[in-house]
């Protein structure tokens, strides 16, 4: 059995019917459609996938700073103010 990662699941004849309807009802939720029981795919708002792809900028970020971080034996010092 899938793991399902959210708190609304719906079946694929179910979301057919009336896809809005399925999104107003779990408000913010992301929502699970399901295939003979199984997630198709998730649906959610533009404003929960807006935060998802934040949240994922800033691990790429965090990531690239930390490698950065790892590499500052080799760093040259320099003087801001003589720029």
């Amino acid at each position: 059995m899938d793991a399902i990662y959210a708190d609304y699941s719906v079946s694929m004849s179910e979301f057919k019917k009336n896809p809005a309807q399925v999104l107003r009802t779990a408000g913010e939720k992301p929502v699970a459609v399901l295939n003979h029981n199984r997630p198709a795919f998730y649906m959610v708002t533009p404003r929960l996938f807006e935060a998802l792809v934040e949240e994922f900028a800033d691990r790429d970020l965090v990531d690239l700073a930390r490698q950065r971080l790892s590499q500052k034996d080799g760093a040259v010092e320099v003087d801001i103010d003589q720029i």
